[in-house]
């Protein structure tokens, strides 16, 4: 079941979710808590507007409970008990502009203290898309062997999600947790995504959807209709499955 999450535009939406964000992860890493019982969050980031907005205000409210110091306490982030994989990439090096890492990285990574051997990334650019993505499955097998606490789901007009698109052999994957993307339709046509069974992984999945191109798309995900048709309705957390809409996104609701 999806639950539902109003929010007024995607200020409002990225504020929300960042604030949700950092006390979902604090509690997990409050005694033993997550999915593996060892208080460490395995977090899969999306890119986007949203997505990325989210992670700079991340980074800033980090910064902000940095400041405040031990008296005025604020929920703040162990970022170095945390593990970050990524939804999806495309075929580029990190250093690239277009590179969903390297925006993370830019973002919010290279801000805070997370150990670069906790950052999982597919490492395009010096290998191929094929063996990036046999070699991400034994990755997740290694550092999330049980799933992940929280996956991050942008979504396009027509809901795609990570780089899985309607009607395409990567949504259909029933399988694998990993696959290589050759025609995408949204420019660049090469990415890797993670399929389905690997969202589905996930304690928690949280779609940030704003933009009123994004209405019909955003009812097809609370009609729960057909994951072909609509990538974003296949995406199901095993705890809980939120959707942060904002206003313009939900005139079809």
């Amino acid at each position: 079941m999806v639950t539902l999450h109003r929010v007024s535009d995607v200020d409002d939406l990225i504020s929300q979710a960042a604030l949700k964000f950092i006390e979902t992860v604090t509690s997990i890493q409050a005694g033993n808590g997550g999915l593996h019982g060892d208080g460490v969050a395995r977090i899969v980031l999306t890119g986007g507007g949203a997505g990325i907005g989210l992670l700079h205000e991340l980074a800033r409210l980090d910064f902000a409970a940095e400041q405040q110091g031990e008296n005025y306490p604020a929920l703040r982030i162990d970022w170095s008990r945390v593990h970050i994989f990524f939804g999806d990439e495309r075929n580029v090096p990190v250093s690239d502009p277009e590179s969903n890492e390297g925006q993370a990285r830019s973002a919010l990574l290279d801000r805070v203290n997370v150990p670069d051997e906790n950052i999982h990334g597919f490492d395009l650019g010096a290998v191929s898309m094929e063996a990036a993505a046999n070699a991400y499955e034994p990755e997740l097998k290694e550092f999330a062997p049980l799933g992940f606490d929280l996956h991050l789901l942008g979504m396009g007009a027509e809901g795609h999600i990570n780089s899985m698109f309607p009607h395409s052999p990567a949504v259909r994957e029933r399988k694998e947790l990993a696959v290589p993307v050759h025609d995408s339709p949204k420019p660049p046509s090469e990415r890797i995504t993670l399929t389905l069974p690997a969202v589905n992984r996930s304690e928690r999945v949280w779609l940030l959807v704003a933009g009123e191109e994004k209405a019909a798309a955003a009812k097809s995900i609370v009609d729960g209709v057909d994951a072909e048709e609509c990538p974003a309705a296949g995406a199901r957390g095993r705890k809980d499955t939120i959707l942060f809409l904002a206003d313009n996104a939900a005139q079809e609701l």
